[in-house]
């Protein structure tokens, strides 16, 4: 237990949830760089990829980021 406030958890969970949304969205954008195109085109490609693969991984991992979260946190009222 890292000893973090409870009040300040949501912080804690946003970062985890930024860390893995980055982490496969820059993934899926880098695939269609692979093949030649413009910028618009290979952004709205990669955009689109990304948003369809995130909105599944948001909602199984949100479950698991909150149980994390709640290990790390702790209520420092006493």
């Amino acid at each position: 237990m890292l000893g973090i406030s409870t009040r300040n958890s949501h912080y804690v969970y946003g970062v985890i949830q930024s860390i893995i949304t980055c982490m496969v969205a820059a993934a899926i954008a880098n695939l269609p760089s692979l093949s030649p195109g413009d910028f618009i085109q290979h952004w709205l490609r990669s955009w689109a990829m990304s948003a369809l693969v995130m909105l599944p991984v948001v909602l199984f991992a949100a479950p698991w980021i909150r149980r994390v979260v709640d290990r790390l946190a702790c209520d420092r009222r006493s």
